[in-house]
């Protein structure tokens, strides 16, 4: 197999079927977004990361105060419950994301294994525009 510059191509699918120069030119565009997808969801996934770390951390220290305060062993059930909760609903939603960002990282590898040297480009040119733009977010943090 090798890579080449052709207007003709399958991608992924039998129905995305390329004939003509505008229908490349708009497959690159479409698998450019999916490589900016791919880098920003890895930005917010670890922005996620982040603030669920922040956030349990927060609570535990919160029941640790109040653990000191109270000395009931009664009333500390709540508040573990909670932030145990709160831990169970970020790891969710972090997983959730995660299976996103598989699918889309795989879609783009089939489309690289097309072996079109175009789509190969839309690819590169999508994951430095995304890495680009999504990665000074992450200082935000």
């Amino acid at each position: 197999m090798h890579f080449i510059f052709s207007n003709e191509v399958v991608l992924l699918f039998d129905f995305w079927n390329v004939h003509s120069p505008a229908g490349m030119a708009l497959s690159v565009l479409v698998v450019l977004f999916l490589a900016v997808l791919y880098e920003s969801i890895k930005v917010g996934k670890a922005k996620l990361l982040h603030q669920a770390v922040v956030s349990v951390s927060v609570l535990s220290s919160q029941q640790l105060t109040e653990e000191t305060d109270q000395d009931s062993s009664a009333s500390d059930s709540a508040p573990v419950s909670r932030a145990r909760l709160r831990w169970f609903f970020c790891h969710f939603g972090q997983s959730l994301i995660h299976v996103v960002q598989v699918v889309i990282g795989y879609f783009m590898m089939l489309a690289v294994m097309s072996y079109n040297t175009w789509i190969f480009f839309g690819v590169i040119l999508g994951s430095a525009v995304g890495y680009y733009l999504a990665y000074p977010l992450l200082s935000m943090v």
